[in-house]
């Protein structure tokens, strides 16, 4: 048996065509998923997300699959990369309670921004929305909106690897890079501006999913109007953010960004340090014993023991 290793790919777990399509078809269903009341006419008996969540979660659950079996079928994705997905998973879900329901402060960010940075933005869509499910079931979190976290968690993680800049793992006996460094600092603080962000985006998308259940015509500047015309409904919506989120978002931002410079070096380096022993993606082959030719007589040892 022989161990070969190809060359090191920009992240540990690539994206090969299936992947990319499948990580496409899911942001389109949850593109549309999102933005279809705007679209709606006001006598359309669906104008909202109340009754559409369901069919959501039936859709997305699927999708989630083939994302993960789309990138086991590219070779990006083997039993130790699912291993390290849900021991990420289980550990983001655990940080959620320890800041839910407190001015919007919620850990599980800075970890999903991290693991999206080394795992590569495939592993990152699939983790954020695992993570996102996991933590429902244990805060008792289900319900209308779930389906839509899930989407946009998964947008969140698979956004931190897509940054640019070097993400590959480093050998095994390479100096590991200090955080004092100015490549080191860099890429903390490219990260923390992407964690604040990208953490006032996904509150915005997730303002889109309540906010469209908000419908008072006439009677408040910040409710959802169908069938009214687009750029209208999106001052409403702009005025409704920033009644409402605003303080919530900035709170989820903050926390992130401060997690992110003080621990993110040391996770970086140990999440790193993982993918690496992990060996991904290391092709194993058998190879048969080479045969003698017949003139070669069979060699034997003998060892022999001599009690005394």
């Amino acid at each position: 048996m022989t161990t070969s290793r190809p060359p090191r790919p920009p992240h540990p777990l690539r994206l090969g065509p299936r992947s990319v399509a499948a990580l496409s078809l899911v942001s389109l269903v949850g593109v549309l998923a999102f933005c279809w009341p705007l679209f709606a006419d006001a006598g359309s008996a669906v104008t909202s997300h109340a009754g559409d969540a369901p069919w959501l979660f039936a859709a997305l659950l699927p999708l989630l699959v083939a994302v993960v079996v789309a990138t086991i079928a590219d070779r990006g994705m083997d039993a130790k990369a699912v291993a390290m997905l849900g021991v990420l998973a289980a550990v983001g879900a655990a940080l959620r309670p320890l800041g839910a329901g407190t001015a919007g402060l919620e850990p599980m960010f800075f970890l999903m921004v991290l693991s999206g940075r080394v795992l590569g933005p495939g592993f990152g869509f699939v983790l954020g929305s695992v993570t996102m499910f996991a933590s429902a079931l244990l805060t008792g979190g289900v319900g209308p909106w779930m389906p839509f976290q899930m989407l946009s968690m998964g947008w969140f993680t698979m956004g931190a690897g897509l940054l640019p800049g070097p993400r590959e793992v480093p050998p095994a006996r390479a100096k590991p890079r200090a955080w004092g460094s100015p490549r080191g600092r860099a890429e903390l603080l490219m990260l923390s501006v992407y964690g604040f962000v990208a953490a006032f985006a996904y509150g915005t998308v997730m303002n889109l999913q309540g906010w469209v259940l908000l419908q008072s015509p006439g009677s408040s500047g910040i409710s959802f109007v169908p069938g009214a015309p687009l750029h209208e409904n999106l001052v409403r919506f702009l005025a409704y953010v920033l009644a409402t989120s605003l303080g919530w978002d900035l709170g989820r931002a903050a926390l992130t960004v401060v997690l992110t410079l003080t621990v993110g070096g040391t996770l970086l380096r140990a999440l790193r340090r993982a993918t690496r022993r992990a060996n991904f993606e290391a092709q194993v082959t058998f190879e048969a014993p080479e045969r003698p030719s017949p003139s070669e007589a069979p060699h034997r040892t003998y060892i022999t023991y001599d009690p005394k």
